[in-house]
């Protein structure tokens, strides 16, 4: 029986999940993507505790224009917000997404806002 798209993603986040932890040092860059919006949260696993957290919900988002170009000021705003909490590096977490896209161009935009990956 083959897996369905859903199925599939979990897999991977979960294989994904096995490596990548965030501590307050250096915690977790979440990524969830939904058909409209994108999120992203600095997370602490070792506290159960988010840092911070954007999204293209936020209302300081205010770019006009395709979905990855406003996930790349979501990335910015999260970086922005982590340097504000004196957080430099984080560990990324693509959510079993495919690195391209929505999820590269918010990457991009942390890695310019001034994290380190």
């Amino acid at each position: 029986m083959a897996l369905s798209k859903i199925e599939k993603r979990n897999r991977i986040r979960h294989r994904i999940r096995k490596t990548v932890s965030g501590t307050n040092e250096r915690p977790r860059l979440a990524v969830y993507r939904s058909n409209k919006e994108i999120y992203a949260q600095l997370i602490d696993d070792v506290a159960g505790k988010t840092l911070a957290s954007a999204s293209s919900r936020d209302k300081d988002i205010t770019v006009e224009g395709s979905k990855q170009e406003v996930a790349f000021a979501v990335g910015k705003s999260i970086a922005e917000k982590a340097a504000q909490a004196g957080i430099e590096t984080i560990a990324f977490d693509r959510g079993g997404y495919l690195y391209h896209g929505r999820v590269k161009s918010l990457a991009d935009g942390a890695r310019e806002g001034g994290l380190k990956f």
